[in-house]
């Protein structure tokens, strides 16, 4: 799977891919409204200016899907579209971000994970720690924060 590092001309194929993940696969667990408040986020101003500017990722294929840590012990955005979807592109992103985090002496990676993600999560040895819910756009969202411990030290 051929993965590059994200660049800051990115941020307008971040975003696609973004809305995208969410418009075409996101209705199988959540309601319209959800969906719509969640994939709206890809363009409104600041909401992701930030990790996209200040968080380190990758691309995977020709714009198939990314991820990014923000900050270094965070996997904060993981999103990948739905033609693309069960292709092994989560995977390889997930892979690379654990052995930058893992390079980087990170002991440890946490994230919050929805319940799109958490089942590949999970399968990939991340553990919750805890159901949380967060409103986006007044709209209650579930999620769970978790865990990867990288060297066998997590808390």
């Amino acid at each position: 799977m051929a993965l590059r590092p994200i660049v800051p001309a990115d941020q307008p194929l971040l975003r696609e891919i973004y809305a995208d993940a969410i418009e075409s696969q996101a209705s199988a667990l959540y309601t319209a409204d959800q969906v719509s408040a969640w994939a709206s986020l890809a363009w409104l101003p600041g909401v992701l200016d930030s990790t996209f500017r200040d968080g380190v990722g990758w691309i995977s294929g020709a714009g198939a899907a990314f991820a990014i840590r923000e900050p270094a012990d965070r996997l904060s955005l993981l999103y990948c579209r739905g033609s693309e979807a069960r292709r092994g592109h989560a995977n390889a992103l997930l892979q690379q971000i654990e052995s930058d985090a893992l390079g980087e002496g990170l002991a440890c990676l946490r994230t919050e994970a929805s319940q799109f993600s958490r089942p590949l999560l999970e399968r990939r040895g991340w553990f919750v720690v805890a159901p949380e819910t967060i409103l986006i756009a007044g709209i209650p969202f579930e999620r769970y924060r978790m865990e990867k411990d990288l060297l066998h030290v997590c808390n």
